[in-house]
């Protein structure tokens, strides 16, 4: 006789991929301009000392600054190199659900040999810096990292090895997200309606697309007053904004299929 009191639990459907914290991290990253560079006070010892900072990446990810030797900043780091920058996502809503990422290093001028590929990089990001950039008291520094530390908003966050935030791209879609987003939101809240219930498996009244990536997008619903969260995944990757219109018209017409 059996001794099993029922029939066997059906498989669990597998999470939907999404990018690894270090891709996440890396994009961020990369579609920032501006951070929060702490250093450490030379005026009261050990305190740290925040300043805003505009930097631009070089090829490893790591932070370029053109500062001043008037600057704070600058003598701190000139006293003691350890410092961190901050970079967080830009959002109108609750900024503890955005992502941040904190980088950990060490500063230090770049090297003559260097400086020009520097320049071309942070100039690239920062073309108004064109004015002041051959000032003899302005010199392009270098965070080297040596930490990452990323949260992408509430349940997210963990420790990055340098080597896989080093090695990782930011999402091709990165640029053309808040576009794609605005877009389905304002003209397509029916599709992404049957996105949450076709595809997603949840019974809603509304969806709103809240972050879209390579991989595939995430949907925030509102059934009565209960708000939840759904992760829809593309059948391909998708690396452009063209690329993602065709594949999710054709996610549409394959939930309109299935009726």
């Amino acid at each position: 006789m059996s001794r099993h009191a029922g029939p066997p639990a059906r498989p669990t459907a597998p999470e939907p991929p999404e990018p690894t914290y270090a891709e996440r991290a890396r994009t961020l990253v990369e579609r920032g301009r501006v951070g929060m560079l702490a250093t450490l006070s030379r005026r009261r010892a050990g305190h740290p000392f925040g300043s805003v900072m505009p930097f631009a990446l070089d090829a490893s990810g790591q932070p370029l600054f053109l500062i001043s030797t008037l600057a704070m900043h600058t003598q701190n780091l000139q006293a003691d190199p350890r410092a961190s920058l901050l970079v967080t996502e830009p959002t109108t809503e609750d900024a503890l659900a955005a992502g941040r990422v904190t980088l950990m290093g060490e500063g230090a001028r770049v090297a003559a040999a260097e400086v020009p590929s520097a320049r071309a990089v942070y100039l690239a990001r920062h073309p108004q810096a064109a004015s002041w950039v051959d000032f003899d008291d302005f010199a392009f520094w270098r965070l080297n990292v040596g930490d990452v530390y990323f949260v992408g908003g509430f349940g997210a966050m963990d420790w990055l090895t340098v080597p896989d935030y080093a090695a990782a791209h930011a999402d091709p879609l990165a640029d053309a997200a808040p576009d794609i987003l605005e877009h389905m939101n304002r003209d397509h809240g029916d599709a992404l309606l049957t996105f949450a219930r076709v595809l997603g498996g949840e019974q809603a009244d509304e969806a709103t697309m809240t972050a879209v990536d390579r991989l595939g997008f995430q949907l925030r619903l509102r059934r009565g007053e209960a708000l939840s969260g759904c992760r829809i995944a593309f059948p391909r990757e998708v690396t452009s904004a063209p690329s993602c219109r065709e594949v999710l018209i054709e996610m549409l017409a394959e939930c309109r299929r299935r009726g």
